[in-house]
């Protein structure tokens, strides 16, 4: 299923460029495996494609040359920090919640179609409509968050939730490694310290990190944009990526996340802006790849597996990349191991396409002059629609591009921890406690990375407060509906959480954890996070944090009058 689609923001404030150099490493760790269905192991590149994105033929690019080789390694990665103990498990407080939320929760009349709304079980109607554009992902609108929550609702009471979930917790697949934190959205108060202090590996949930440090740090209404100036040789045009991970191989698509920026647009702009300059029909050009917003050649995260790029998880991250480096469509498609000198090929190739003789040749060149003049440039969806689309597909290309970019914003030197160290500068300045975290790449794909479970839900509590920060919420995926968990939430026992519960999920071998919010069975909105870094299969470990979920939404648990 493609990602949800939020609502349509104006464009905003432009990102500025900055140059940075990255490490670039591989060893084999464990994967990421995003929703159900990949292999845990990344020696197979069979893939799970059922985003059913197509390509249509209309203006397409050019074929892009074979991927080049891996990059090789570079510098060694920093130490990865001892992990913690886990009991015993200390209590602690998570940060207030806002009185108000007013984009998250849903109504479970509505889910179980008793009233009209927005959210269903039912299959929704098919509504013909035009086909996307080349690169882009057609992508339906999202399940609209419920406006205002009753802040009478009786909250749950401690000792009762505690006993209904804490069974829960030490499920046999989760093998003892779970922890917990649970919170009320309406008054903060701290239902649930089971271990929340601990730090665990999170996998993919760090991407609520990452995209809160992007909304707060780069805006939600900024773009992301991807230049072509005049170079310093006669003919020379210099493509400057700017960190878009999701340009459009053709024409761009303004509703579109994933495509809404197209190469073919881009083209059409350096051409008649190089017809205003003189050039004739058939006159030779030559284009020349900027890349030195992400070190100049594409950086490999040291703690990602040897497989990964093949199984479709990541891409090497390069300052600009056609659909986030797939070499086809599909969620878990191949990835190219040089989305940036591929996406430059391909506007060689329009640029021939429009009557100018292309130098055969596409090559990375040094920072393009201050001085050259601007000939084109496209923009991508704003930041809140990009992290909409990273954190309801799981991309860890996207996440990680989004990194650099906090990285930059804030004057970080360059790398992947470094980065990853500015979105968490980011994000304790957002009023979140992050004690006990430390994240060692954008995406949770590497390894190194230790979050307590409290961390999770005192950004959720920030979310709810800060403004730059509410888009969090609403991005997060729909138990059934949509997203990572559009196929979780069927099971016996959880089933009737589907369409109540919003959260992001994360999943790497032995590592299973979800965090986002839920409403209960009395109507109230409750924060949660559930962390298990030492488990045993993934779809049975699943099955365990998703009974958690499940237990909050059903649960009245002894409702307190106070």
């Amino acid at each position: 299923m493609c990602a949800p689609r939020r609502g349509q923001l104006p464009r905003g404030r432009p990102l500025c460029a900055a140059r940075w150099a990255v490490v670039s490493r591989t060893q084999v760790t464990r994967n990421e495996e995003p929703v159900a269905g990949p292999p845990e192991s990344t020696t197979s590149t069979e893939a799970d494609d059922d985003d059913g994105v197509a390509v249509p033929a209309t203006e397409a690019a050019p074929a892009a040359a074979p991927p080049a080789a891996a990059p090789p390694a570079a510098e060694p990665p920093a130490a990865e920090p001892a992990s913690a103990k886990r009991r015993p498990r200390a209590r602690t407080a998570a940060a207030a919640l806002a009185a108000v939320l007013l984009v998250s929760g849903y109504a479970a009349a509505d889910t179980a179609d008793a009233v009209p709304g927005v959210l269903t079980l039912s299959p929704p109607p098919t509504v013909p409509g035009p086909p996307p554009a080349p690169g882009a992902a057609a992508e339906p609108a999202a399940p609209a968050a419920l406006g205002a929550l009753d802040p009478a609702a009786p909250r749950p009471d401690p000792g009762a939730l505690a006993a209904a979930v804490g069974p829960l917790l030490g499920a046999a697949a989760l093998r003892g490694s779970a922890t917990a934190s649970v919170v009320d959205a309406t008054t903060g108060q701290v239902l649930l310290d089971d271990g929340a202090a601990t730090p665990q590996e999170p996998a993919s949930v760090a991407k609520l990190l990452t995209a809160a440090a992007a909304l707060r740090v780069l805006g939600p209404d900024a773009t992301i944009p991807t230049r072509v100036v005049a170079g310093a040789q006669p003919g020379q045009v210099v493509l400057v990526g700017g960190g878009d991970q999701l340009l459009a191989a053709g024409r761009g698509d303004p509703d579109a996340v994933v495509g809404r920026a197209g190469l073919a647009d881009l083209a059409d702009a350096v051409a008649d802006s190089l017809r205003q300059r003189g050039a004739a029909a058939g006159s030779t050009v030559s284009v020349t790849l900027d890349d030195s917003l992400t070190g100049g050649s594409p950086q490999v995260e040291a703690g990602w597996g040897t497989g990964d790029i093949a199984a479709g998880y990541v891409a090497p991250l390069t300052s600009l990349a056609i659909d986030a480096g797939r070499l086809v469509p599909g969620r878990y498609a191949a990835r190219s191991n040089d989305p940036g000198l591929d996406a430059a090929r391909a506007f060689a190739g329009l640029l021939g396409q429009r009557g100018f003789t292309v130098a055969p040749a596409v090559e990375r060149g040094g920072p393009a002059s201050t001085g050259g003049a601007l000939l084109g440039e496209v923009r991508s969806a704003p930041v809140a629609d990009v992290v909409a689309q990273a954190l309801a597909e799981s991309d860890n290309t996207v996440a990680e591009g989004l990194a650099r970019l906090v990285g930059a914003a804030s004057g970080a030197p360059p790398g992947f921890a470094s980065s990853a160290q500015a979105v968490m500068a980011a994000v304790s300045a957002a009023d979140v406690d992050t004690t006990g975290a430390v994240l060692a790449d954008g995406s949770g794909l590497g390894s190194g990375s230790a979050v307590p479970a409290a961390v999770f839900t005192s950004l959720l509590s920030a979310a709810a407060r800060e403004p730059e920060l509410r888009p969090l919420l609403p991005a997060l995926p729909v138990g059934g509906l949509s997203g990572t968990l559009e196929e979780r939430f069927g099971q016996p026992g959880a089933a009737g959480a589907a369409g109540l519960v919003r959260a992001k999920t994360g999943s790497l071998t032995g590592v299973t954890s979800l965090v986002g919010t839920v409403v209960d069975a009395d109507g109230r909105l409750l924060a949660f996070a559930v962390l298990a870094d030492a488990t045993g299969p993934t779809p049975a470990a699943r099955d365990a944090v998703d009974a958690v979920a499940a237990a909050l939404a059903t649960c009245g648990c002894g409702a307190a009058t106070t």
